[in-house]
C-alpha cells in the first residue's frame, strides 16, 4: 500500500515519524477522512475546508488545501482504488521538536501524512438498523475542532462494543450532543432534530449533506438540542458519518426506538444520500 508523508509517496510500511513529533507526544494535530466512491472523492472541498479550519483553530501552519487534494487523488490512483469504495485519511501535526508545551519555532515544518484503503460499507446495518448506548460527554469544549486527541471517543466506542452496540451517543447537561464518531439525529412528529453546530459537536460533512437533502425533500428540520428525557418519544433516530453514511438507530440502551425498525424519513434520506454519492 502506497501512502504519503511530507511530500513523498512511498510504501506505507516504510514510513516512520520522529519520536518527537508533537502528534505522537501531545496529540497536537488535526485530521480528516474522505470517502471515494469509484474514484469520486465525495465532498472533498468541504472536508478540506473543515481541515483548514481545524488547523487554523489549532494555529498549525498546514499545507495548501489544493496540494492535499492532489495528494488524495494521487493515493487513489497509486493504490488502484478507482473502482471500489475507498477511504482517504489525512493527518497534519505541528511537526517534530524537543518536547515542550509551548509551540516550537515557526520554522518547524508540519508533519503531513495520508493514506488510502478500500473499505466495506455497513450494508447490513444500513438496512436493519443499529443499537447505540448513551454515555456522559466528558470531552473538552472544542469538539468543533477535528483534533487527533480522541481518547474519550475511543473509550466510549469501546464501551459500546463491549455492550453489543455499534456507537456511543454522548449526553452533556441533559442534552444529546453527538456520537463518538458520528452526528446524531432524531425525528419527532415528522420533523428532524439535531444538535446545532457549535463547540459541543463536530460539524459533520454528512450532517451538512443530510440537512441539505431535508430541504430538497421538504423534510422539516431544526438544529436544536434534544433533551435526554425526551429521546424515548422519538419516532426515528439515526447516526451520520463519512463512512457510516446514514445508519438507522432502532435501539438506545435497553429500549426500542419507535417500532424497532428504520423509519420512513430515515429511508428517504438514505435513498437520497445514495443518489448524491453516485451522481
Amino acid at each position: 500500500m502506497i501512502a504519503y508523508i511530507n511530500g513523498k509517496f512511498i510504501p506505507k510500511d516504510r514510513i516512520a515519524i520522529s519520536p518527537e513529533d508533537r502528534g505522537f507526544l501531545f496529540a497536537d494535530g488535526a485530521y480528516e477522512v474522505i470517502c471515494s466512491y469509484n474514484g469520486n472523492l465525495f465532498k472533498i472541498d468541504e472536508h478540506l475546508e473543515r481541515l483548514r479550519r481545524s488547523l487554523g483553530e489549532l494555529r498549525i501552519e498546514g499545507p495548501p488545501i489544493n496540494h492535499l487534494r492532489t495528494v488524495a487523488e494521487g493515493l487513489i490512483e497509486r493504490n488502484e482504488l478507482s473502482d471500489v469504495h475507498a477511504m482517504i485519511y489525512i493527518q497534519v501535526t505541528r511537526g517534530a521538536a524537543p518536547r515542550k508545551h509551548i509551540f516550537p519555532e515557526k520554522a518547524t515544518p508540519a508533519t503531513v501524512y495520508a493514506n488510502a484503503s478500500a473499505f466495506q460499507p455497513l450494508y447490513k446495518e444500513r438496512e436493519n438498523g443499529i443499537t447505540v448506548i448513551t454515555l456522559p460527554d466528558i470531552r473538552w469544549d472544542r469538539c468543533d475542532i477535528k483534533s487527533v486527541a480522541l481518547l474519550p471517543n475511543v473509550l466510549a466506542c469501546q464501551q459500546a462494543k463491549e455492550r453489543g452496540a455499534v456507537e456511543a451517543v454522548f449526553i452533556r447537561n441533559g442534552f444529546i450532543t453527538e456520537g463518538s464518531h458520528t452526528n446524531f439525529c432524531a425525528v419527532f412528529d415528522d420533523q428532524l432534530f439535531t444538535h446545532p453546530a457549535n463547540n459541543h459537536i463536530l460539524g459533520g460533512i454528512t450532517r451538512q449533506v443530510v440537512l441539505g437533502l431535508c430541504t430538497q425533500l421538504g423534510v422539516p428540520f431544526k438544529e436544536s438540542p434534544i433533551l435526554e428525557n425526551e429521546l424515548k418519544n422519538a419516532d426515528e433516530a439515526m447516526v451520520l458519518g463519512t463512512t457510516y453514511e446514514i445508519l438507522p438507530v432502532v435501539q438506545v440502551d435497553d429500549w426500542q426506538v419507535g417500532n424497532g425498525t428504520p423509519g420512513p424519513i430515515t429511508r428517504e434520506l438514505q435513498h437520497a444520500y445514495r443518489r448524491a454519492t453516485t451522481s
